[in-house]
């Protein structure tokens, strides 16, 4: 393949499918000033001695101080700091103004947070065709053990850990080919009965069922509305239902019915029984987040969301306003 064949986009395009962490490097110019750019062109080089590199463009505007610089410090960026890393990725942008910097054992500006800090002497560079290779010896380190901010394919990603072994739910391959634990439903099913089964709904004081719940938490967020709105937001349960059967929650004095259009509104009661099962539900929540982690936490509800957007089929917006 000669140079004219060569395709520049499809080479960047083809190293994208290489999954790389975030991380902002930071220096001072020799007046003393705060600089800092994002870069995924990150890597480990060596443990004894500790080596680390990343490479600039030598277009940046910034070659000319990182070259001279003594120290710079690597931040590999939390997946919380997804602002921070646009921010540091734009131009023109005072982008130390709202940051309260830690202090750490060189002048180099070290940002707080994140997944891991790495502060480092500049110690060797490398031309790298249209980019400078620097290589810094880690003088001192730190983690915080946040789940870390990826990049993949042009654009910012979760990462979820992988257990060393098959995670299985069965031992056996399962009666049937068409239908096995890897069906998407049964295990989005499984995982929503086994939360629900821990609220303990029907042990509750008095006991409230899985329908009620869903009526009364969604009341929580818009109260004061017509059972036709109410079903509208329960369409996608099995929660939806005639007015006849709020019958009993009136009874427990969880909701009055007023007016001739008949609007159903949360009373004072029925306001703490939720509240008191929803606290209940964060409580199990957090309870699963530590057994999996924060990282796998947040790509779940991030992949459940998009299963929701897939397959949505006009259910309202519970959050926004109704008037």
């Amino acid at each position: 393949m000669n140079a004219t064949q060569f395709d520049t986009r499809e080479f960047r395009n083809a190293l994208g499918n290489f999954a790389t962490g975030v991380t902002i490097i930071t220096t001072r110019s020799a007046e003393g000033e705060p600089v800092g750019l994002t870069a995924n062109s990150f890597n480990s080089v060596s443990l004894e001695p500790p080596l680390i590199l990343w490479s600039l463009a030598k277009t940046a505007a910034s070659v000319p101080i990182f070259n001279t610089a003594e120290y710079w410090n690597v931040h590999i960026l939390s997946v919380d700091q997804e602002p921070l890393s646009n921010l540091f990725a734009s131009r023109g942008a005072d982008k130390f103004a709202d940051i309260e910097l830690d202090e750490g054992i060189t002048d180099a500006p070290l940002i707080p947070g994140g997944t891991a800090r790495l502060q480092c002497r500049n110690a060797f560079q490398y031309d790298g065709g249209d980019h400078i290779i620097f290589v810094g010896e880690v003088l001192a380190f730190d983690t915080t053990g946040n789940p870390p901010l990826a990049f993949l394919g042009g654009q910012y990603a979760l990462t979820t850990r992988k257990p060393y072994e098959g995670l299985q739910l069965s031992e056996g391959d399962g009666l049937s080919a068409h239908y096995n634990e890897n069906l998407l439903g049964y295990l989005l099913g499984r995982a929503h009965f086994q939360m629900l089964d821990q609220l303990a709904l029907g042990s509750a004081e008095p006991p409230i069922s899985e329908q009620e719940f869903y009526i009364l938490s969604t009341l929580l967020i818009q109260d004061d509305i017509t059972i036709d709105e109410l079903n509208s937001y329960l369409q996608h349960s099995e929660a939806a239902l005639p007015l006849s059967d709020l019958d009993n929650m009136a009874n427990q004095g969880w909701v009055a019915i007023e007016g001739d259009t008949q609007h159903i509104k949360l009373t004072h009661d029925g306001r703490a029984m939720i509240v008191t099962q929803i606290a209940n539900a964060k409580s199990i929540e957090q309870r699963i987040a530590q057994t999996l982690g924060e990282g796998d936490v947040m790509a779940l509800k991030l992949l459940l969301k998009k299963i929701i957007h897939a397959t949505d089929q006009g259910t309202p917006d519970l959050w926004s306003s109704h008037d």
